[in-house]
């Protein structure tokens, strides 16, 4: 379960890194030395209970409407409650 806060930090290099941050601590990228910078806040927001990012690799549909999205990891539906069909292999 996702309870803290994950964002997007991006080096002058346009190297990328998604991690939960720590305010006022420094982040660096260990490979150049560069600093990182907060570029964005990934969704869900925390708390959630999905460890998942959205994104169009990690969704699927919703087995009650189809058409609400919900993400691979979660059992029962954030919209409806209901559960969720098993994913096909």
């Amino acid at each position: 379960m996702g309870l803290r806060q994950r964002y997007r930090l991006r080096s002058g290099t346009d190297r990328e890194v998604i991690r939960e941050i720590e305010p006022g601590k420094d982040y660096v990228d260990e490979s150049t030395g560069e600093p990182f910078e907060v570029v964005g806040k990934l969704i869900p927001l925390a708390p959630s209970p999905s460890d998942l990012p959205y994104a169009v690799e990690n969704l699927r549909l919703c087995g009650c409407s189809l058409e609400q999205l919900a993400q691979m990891d979660l059992n029962d539906c954030p919209h409806c409650g209901r559960r969720l069909p098993a994913l096909e292999g």
